[in-house]
């Protein structure tokens, strides 16, 4: 793997891998919507380029925080899955996501509305349900 760390700080150093505007978009869809595919991704609201996802999940390949195989039956079609290291990006995505409800709202009025003081009052319940989701959708595909 050959990433261009900018300095030593740690900081920077995830920013360099999961610090672009689409990375832990690609991990917000696996998680909370059980993505699993190119074609699946590239269906997001957001509208990434093909070109820009193929680049993502490469380098999230290529950092070891999601896995790539190949769907059962379908040879030409890879799946992906999060690792460990890409399932503890889940308390990131969460903390991101309250601090956007709490700061950014005010910014952008039309953000989804989500009842998110049940995440603050129950993150780890809320936590825990998310991950046995994810592993339920990932068994089925295995």
């Amino acid at each position: 793997m050959d990433i261009d760390f900018r300095c030593q700080c740690p900081i920077s150093s995830a920013l360099d891998i999961i610090g672009d505007k689409w990375t832990l978009l690609i991990i917000r869809d696996m998680l909370f919507d059980h993505k699993k595919t190119f074609k699946d991704f590239s269906t997001s609201v957001e509208s990434i380029a093909s070109n820009i996802l193929a680049s993502r999940l490469k380098l999230l390949e290529e950092a070891g925080i999601i896995r790539k195989d190949k769907l059962d039956g379908n040879l030409k079609s890879n799946i992906y899955s999060l690792t460990d290291k890409g399932l503890d990006l889940l308390p990131v995505i969460a903390e991101l996501t309250l601090w956007s409800d709490a700061h950014v709202r005010e910014l952008n009025p039309n953000m989804t509305k989500v009842d998110y003081q049940y995440i603050k009052n129950n993150k780890n319940k809320f936590l825990d349900g998310v991950l046995q989701s994810y592993q339920k959708s990932i068994i089925k595909h295995q």
